[in-house]
């Protein structure tokens, strides 16, 4: 069993590798061809997209991981009122993103690629969606292609226009590119999520001689949907708010060129913790919501092992990162970027603590504990803006790595006494 855990950790670990590698390679590449300016612009609203996602998507995916490991092959029944939300949540962000296009404290350049990104909500909702479907059914295999086929196209496309079109690179063409690869990514989705029908869908870890399914009147409302999936929604969001929003207020209140170099040491940290987010994202998240209701000495065993494991694994990475950036960060991305070091430098201390919170904020989606979990996730965002508040105007973008450092600190802590005081409290 330990053996195959490793090799599917194994073989999930390597395509998010491959892909963040791809990702990391298309952001020097962009980096170095458009300049701290253009590179920030990009980046900030790239960000500013990228933060509404969860709004569209609504915890829907994140959702499903929970509902089958309560209810097994019963949950059958939340899937079409799911995309009914879906629908409603893509909708009204789009809109939000094209009222902020039109009305925000911005120029006509930063408008038009907002305009064009929309698109990218698309991509981003779909790929969340399969990715859960192919968990529960421990696809993993297929699972990495899905995560690794958007940053390896992107990386492709970027290289070729910078090799055959240099020359005509600009924001608009590199924004037409993310936005195409998106909808491209939803179409392919749509096909594979065509398939969830009784006789299309493979649970794995539930038995298949007790298959039993809800009947219409058990179907759920919209308004069900709405009241189960919203905490993971707006965990996603603060979660984005207190790690990544940084890029969007640096950019608002310094500057593009700022925002910028603070970009470099973000998708560095970003790049790292993929192995967390393996691990307990891609793998470890529907065994635990089946542990939790059905192996509670076993889901306890996971959470100390791994709180241990990811303290050990973040201290290495943080010490690794200290150890090379400032040699290898200006080779990377040039002397235009020689800014990045130092922050890149604060924001490892993050790693650490991301690390461990990674293994103790999973038990706190399982069962009900979630909307504890969102409303102090709440609390740490709102910190992370007033701190970026205070300290960006009088530090600049050094300022928005001390307020992640310190949001982050917080975070840990208040998921460690939750998770002590509430999941664990029998123990």
């Amino acid at each position: 069993m330990k053996r195959r855990a490793i090799k599917t950790i194994s073989l999930l670990w390597l395509g998010s590798i491959i892909g963040a590698g791809c990702s990391f390679f298309t952001q020097i590449i962009l980096a170095r061809d458009l300049g701290p300016d253009d590179y920030g612009k990009l980046s900030s609203v790239l960000a500013t997209v990228v933060l509404l996602v969860p709004l569209a998507g609504f915890g829907i995916s994140q959702y499903w991981l929970k509902v089958f490991g309560q209810e097994g092959w019963v949950a059958m029944r939340w899937f079409i009122p799911s995309f009914r939300l879906l629908s409603v949540s893509t909708g009204l962000v789009i809109f939000i993103l094209i009222l902020w296009a039109l009305f925000g404290p911005h120029d006509k350049e930063i408008e038009s690629l907002l305009y064009i990104l929309c698109a990218y909500v698309f991509g981003q909702v779909a790929l969340e969606l399969v990715s859960s479907k192919l968990q529960l059914e421990e696809r993993y295999f297929h699972l990495s292609l899905w995560q690794l086929l958007p940053h390896f196209t992107k990386l492709l496309l970027v290289i070729l226009l910078v090799i055959f079109f240099s020359e005509s690179t600009s924001l608009h063409t590199v924004a037409y590119i993310y936005s195409g690869i998106a909808l491209t990514i939803a179409l392919l989705a749509s096909i594979e999520l065509s398939h969830i029908q009784i006789s299309g869908f493979h649970l794995k870890g539930h038995n298949k001689e007790l298959k039993c399914f809800a009947s219409e009147e058990d179907a759920p409302t919209l308004i069900d949907v709405i009241e189960k999936s919203w905490p993971f929604g707006l965990a996603s969001l603060f979660q984005l708010i207190y790690f990544q929003s940084d890029i969007i207020l640096v950019k608002y209140i310094t500057g593009a060129e700022a925002a910028g170099v603070y970009n470099v040491a973000f998708i560095i940290i970003a790049a790292v913790l993929m192995l967390p987010s393996v691990v307990y994202q891609k793998f470890l998240l529907p065994k635990i919501h089946r542990w939790a209701n059905h192996d509670r000495d076993r889901f306890y065993q996971v959470y100390r092992q791994g709180n241990i494991l990811m303290a050990i694994l973040g201290i290495l990475a943080m010490l690794i990162v200290w150890t090379l950036s400032s040699w290898a960060l200006p080779i990377l991305f040039g002397d235009n970027y020689i800014g990045s070091v130092l922050l890149l430098n604060i924001l490892a201390i993050c790693l650490p603590i991301l690390f461990v919170a990674s293994s103790v904020g999973a038990t706190l989606v399982t069962q009900e504990y979630m909307r504890v979990k969102v409303k102090y996730m709440g609390v740490v965002a709102i910190l992370n803006i007033a701190l970026n508040i205070i300290l960006i105007p009088m530090l600049g973008a050094l300022g928005a790595a001390i307020s992640t450092v310190l949001s982050n600190c917080v975070l840990l802590i208040v998921y460690y006494r939750l998770a002590q005081n509430l999941v664990f409290s029998e123990v």
